[in-house]
């Protein structure tokens, strides 16, 4: 099974995402626009995983205690090597915690963290291919978009079933943030 680890985004935060895709989107754009129900802050990809190591993950991420705490977005931008555009999130140290926490709970388990700087975001669209249709969108896209604020009451151990349409997720576990 393919999992990754990830903060589920707020009614409201979905709205007005949904809001700013619909404004975005054209039928001959060449993206390929995330739905909604599949947006997500990733906290870590796992990847495939094995019976073993998804009994060894569920038992560390059960251990983690981190007080609920607010997510800040910030204004819609690009990953132009990679062909995405998202919604970025604010750095905090609240949020660097709890993925760090995260981390440490799936290294046992045989998971690695990356070598990259966590770069949290939520991915609305993503190129094709071509990167015309990211060309165009980018002369579209206000940088002063605001979004509403939102509290972190739960991080989701997902379940990825990837498609020839887009990967669809199934929720296998949910970990309350509670008051330490």
């Amino acid at each position: 099974m393919r999992l990754f680890i990830g903060i589920p985004l707020a009614a409201e935060v979905m709205e007005v995402l949904a809001a700013l895709t619909a404004r975005l989107k054209s039928p001959s754009d060449g993206l390929r626009w995330s739905a909604p129900e599949v947006w997500h802050i990733t906290l870590q990809f796992l990847g495939q995983t094995s019976a073993e190591q998804y009994a060894c993950v569920q038992a560390g991420l059960w251990r983690i205690r981190h007080a609920p705490f607010e997510v800040q977005l910030e204004p819609p931008a690009f990953f132009d090597r990679a062909g995405v555009f998202f919604a970025g999130v604010r750095l905090s140290p609240e949020l660097i915690h709890l993925q760090e926490q995260v981390v440490a709970a799936t290294k046992p388990c045989g998971f690695e963290p990356e070598d990259r700087p966590y770069h949290p975001h939520i991915t609305l669209a993503r190129d094709n291919g071509g990167r015309q249709g990211l060309r165009e969108l980018k002369s579209r896209v206000s940088a002063d978009v605001q979004f509403t604020d939102f509290r972190a009451k739960e991080f989701l151990l997902y379940q990825s079933f990837p498609g020839p349409g887009g990967s669809r997720y199934e929720v296998r576990e949910r970990f309350a943030l509670t008051r330490l």
